[in-house]
């Protein structure tokens, strides 16, 4: 027979007397906040698909949660969301192009958020309205995206004659996201005058954004480069104008002098087709000083491409440029949705991993069993 120790048994009655802070005891369940009925509505309306007609009504009388299921649908890659998208999007497009399209880019850093919230509030005061579309990287690795551009612009979220909306940039090159231009044309529709796309802010090979707004606006902050700058070409040989954002406190000195040496740079890029000549300014996104200005700049700028018609002309390439793009993605959406190529796609990847084959054999393989 085992005798337990009389210190073993005071730790074994302990242990039922007082159970370990760890255990955790039943708590006093929270009061209903909502009633059963009303959790039910709302999760039937979240799970209730909107026709097309009812998204076309809801965008074109200027209800945002439509545009927002549209938008949704239409960044859909479900093939079976395409159809009702392009119902959508083709009974807009009548409504749509009466906007102005501005492209703010910059590093990582720049304080793109916090100005365009300075901007937007400044727009939207002037009695415009303003959507931002958001464009946010996409990690290589999770395939996810953070969206957190709404909680930078505290203020600006809050305005009725503004709508945000962030979008994911997935595995689209240069700053936008796969369906920002159709999000353009139903933001036009459902009344906002001014679009801003703000871009993912890659550098100098974020460029696409050009070719779907009218002004494109790059900000950089000073001693981001110099007049050396003006030999690289990229994304600031696009620029309509360059903008050093904070410039406050002690930082106004190192603002001015980067000013400076932009406008340096800018005399080395070739002339415009607009005939616009591209112009520098400083500003603070945090105390709102210079915001004023660049609106005013922008408005010179439609003034004067409107007057020789450069902004029309460049409207009806940039739609060219779109059709042709939204038939390679459509190309791209088909071969992958092939179901022989889907069955052939595992075994060649493995072929050229294993050195089997050339990854230019692979290719041509799979092209003429898409194109048989």
């Amino acid at each position: 027979m085992l005798i337990l120790p009389k210190r073993h048994l005071v730790l074994e009655n302990d242990k039922k007397t007082n159970p370990s802070a760890l255990n955790e005891k039943a708590g006093i369940s929270p009061p209903e906040i909502i009633s059963s009925a009303v959790a039910k509505n709302i999760q039937k309306f979240r799970n209730s698909q909107p026709t097309s007609k009812e998204l076309i009504d809801g965008i074109l009388s200027g209800n945002i949660t439509a545009l927002s299921r549209a938008i949704t649908l239409v960044e859909s890659t479900n093939p079976d969301h395409l159809i009702k998208a392009n119902e959508v999007i083709n009974a807009c497009l009548s409504h749509a192009n009466k906007s102005v399209r501005i492209g703010i880019t910059g590093v990582p850093g720049v304080g793109k958020s916090t100005f365009i919230e300075a901007f937007g509030k400044h727009l939207t005061n002037l009695g415009k309205k303003v959507a931002v579309l958001a464009v946010d990287p996409s990690s290589t690795i999770s395939h996810g995206s953070i969206l957190g551009d709404k909680t930078r612009m505290e203020e600006l979220v809050k305005d009725p004659n503004a709508y945000i909306r962030p979008s994911a940039s997935g595995e689209t090159l240069g700053g936008v996201a796969r369906k920002t231009r159709e999000t353009i044309s139903l933001c036009e529709a459902c009344g906002f005058d001014t679009i801003i796309i703000e871009t993912v802010g890659v550098g100098q090979s974020e460029t696409a954004v050009h070719s779907m707004v009218d002004f494109f606006l790059l900000l950089k902050i000073a001693g981001a480069g110099d007049e050396l700058q003006g030999i690289k070409r990229g994304i600031m040989e696009m620029a309509d104008a360059i903008v050093i954002n904070k410039a406050d406190g002690d930082n106004i000195k190192k603002a001015k002098l980067a000013k400076t040496e932009f406008n340096r740079a800018l005399h080395l890029f070739p002339a415009k087709k607009s005939g616009w000549i591209p112009t520098t300014a400083s500003c603070s996104a945090l105390t709102k000083e210079g915001i004023s200005e660049v609106w005013q700049t922008i408005e010179k700028f439609l003034a004067q491409t409107k007057e020789n018609d450069y902004f029309y002309k460049k409207r009806s390439e940039q739609n060219e440029y779109w059709m042709l793009e939204t038939i390679n993605e459509q190309l791209k959406l088909n071969f992958f949705n092939n179901p022989e190529i889907q069955k052939l796609l595992d075994s060649t990847k493995k072929a050229v991993q294993n050195g089997e084959t050339s990854p230019f054999a692979a290719a041509q393989l799979l092209l003429k069993t898409y194109f048989k």
